[in-house]
């Protein structure tokens, strides 16, 4: 085998597996591998080069270190490459960045290394500051102290985002629009620190956790507009674990403001909730976004950004001016103009058709004999938040992990024919909401998908007796 600072980690331990328990004796922080997720997910595309910077390691020594375990091992003789290769722009940058706050924190001028921090991280790429934090944890550095940093590194980062400037991202590319969500949300998290007598500040408390829900839109991107393309790279376990995540999170915000809400809010329940987010944006920033990155190619982000605003921001409004050179669609066929239908009781054009289905005072998707979402009506008001993201995407995976389960067990019963339709209501939001599943088959039988409508019925239901005149002003 030829090794060398490209070698994939995933492919490494492919092929010699006993590298694994190797490789956690010479660094702990390749404990991670033990971690199936991890080893998966950034196993697979991290290479020996990334993961010896990240842990503060020599490249070279680490390739040395290696081949000696194979030759023990097997007898095999490992063929090196030159390990400078490693040493780029990036890795000179990380150096000057960690020695610029390490010197901050010695006390060495505050606006002179400001400046210098300022001009280094415009050409950053998000996981050149992750690598630098985990190289000052492993000098010593304590990780609360990483984490907070000081007011001046603070400072800088609130002052690049100010000026819509993300680490090594255009204003405007989903991954910088998710990480300037990630900085207000972090802003309003210390507003939740700060409070301290829960009872007297009871309206502000209410407050901060209305504005922490809005965390959902942030979640439904990353569902509904960043995991289908992912997916459609093989990779599904971020889709898998973060979604359930999300739920937690969410489950805990509604169960905080009850607690806030009926005066029994404890310390203890608001710390978890700051925990929970902010592990969140740590797993986001130091493995998510970094992993898709490096994986999607121009046209998947073009898939990833297209429909954004249809599901909504958290508490920012993006620069929308990032546009991908794949996009080059023939706009004709995007708008579905050409042609028309020839129906069984009647002809319409694409057009009219469209139009019909977004002015129905009902949510419609379609999921095809595959079980691939391959419709939804984009009316102005719908209940559930779709986007272009979903379509051609598995349906299992639209949902929730716990509801998984049911959403296979619908679709099996109705392929097989012993089902035609599944109801459910819920109560949300101070609605009353009927979803209804229909099984679509030919005239023979045969089955061709899935239609789910969902219904705001909470005023239907309080009608009574009649209504037969018109009652227009």
């Amino acid at each position: 085998m030829n090794l060398n600072p490209k070698t994939k980690v995933n492919d490494l331990l492919a092929q010699y597996p006993f590298l694994k328990d190797f490789l956690i004796t010479l660094n702990p922080e390749f404990k991670m591998l033990d971690n199936a997720f991890l080893r998966r997910t950034v196993g697979k595309f991290a290479t020996l080069g990334k993961a010896a910077m990240m842990n503060g390691m020599d490249v070279k020594k680490l390739l040395d270190d290696l081949a000696g375990e194979i030759k023990k091992k097997t007898g095999e003789a490992v063929v090196l490459s030159d390990g400078e290769a490693v040493v780029d722009e990036g890795e000179a940058r990380i150096e000057t960045m960690k020695t610029i706050i390490k010197e901050l924190h010695a006390g060495k001028d505050a606006e002179s290394q400001k400046k210098k921090f300022g001009e280094l991280i415009k050409d950053a790429a998000p996981w050149e500051i992750a690598q630098m934090e985990q190289r000052l944890i492993a000098e010593g550095m304590p990780e609360t102290e990483i984490k907070s940093l000081c007011d001046v590194h603070v400072k800088v980062f609130q002052e690049a985002l100010e000026h819509k400037t993300v680490p090594g991202l255009p204003a405007g590319h989903p991954i910088h629009t998710l990480m300037l969500e990630n900085r207000a949300c972090e802003g309003i998290l210390k507003e939740a620190e700060a409070i301290q007598d829960f009872a007297k500040e009871k309206g502000k408390l209410l407050e901060i956790i209305d504005r922490l829900s809005q965390v959902d839109k942030h979640y439904l991107r990353k569902e509904n507009q960043l995991f289908p393309v992912l997916e459609a790279k093989g990779i599904t376990g971020p889709s898998k674990v973060m979604w359930a995540l999300h739920d937690d999170i969410r489950g805990f915000i509604k169960d905080v403001r009850k607690r806030a809400t009926d005066d029994k809010m404890e310390k203890v329940a608001l710390v978890v909730l700051i925990k929970m987010l902010n592990d969140m944006i740590y797993k986001e920033e130091h493995i998510l976004f970094p992993m898709a990155l490096e994986t999607l190619s121009e046209e998947d982000w073009t898939k990833a950004r297209k429909g954004e605003e249809e599901i909504g921001y958290a508490w920012i409004t993006p620069e929308t001016q990032w546009k991908s050179s794949a996009e080059s669609i023939p706009q004709a066929l995007l708008a579905g103009k050409i042609g028309s239908l020839n129906l069984d009781t009647g002809q319409l054009t694409p057009d009219q058709v469209n139009l019909m289905l977004t002015h129905l005072p009902i949510d419609i998707s379609f999921v095809n004999e595959n079980d691939e979402v391959a419709y939804y009506s984009a009316s102005p008001d719908r209940i559930f938040p779709r986007s272009p993201g979903v379509i051609g995407r598995k349906v299992q995976n639209c949902h929730p992990p716990k509801s998984m389960g049911m959403v296979q067990k619908i679709l099996d019963e109705f392929r097989a024919g012993k089902k035609d339709n599944a109801d459910f209501w819920i109560q949300m939001q101070g609605k009353f909401l009927l979803i209804r599943y229909f099984a679509v088959r030919e005239a023979d039988g045969k089955y061709r998908g899935c239609l789910e409508v969902s219904q705001d019925v909470t005023a239907i239901r309080k009608l009574e007796g009649q209504k037969r005149l018109l009652d227009w002003e």
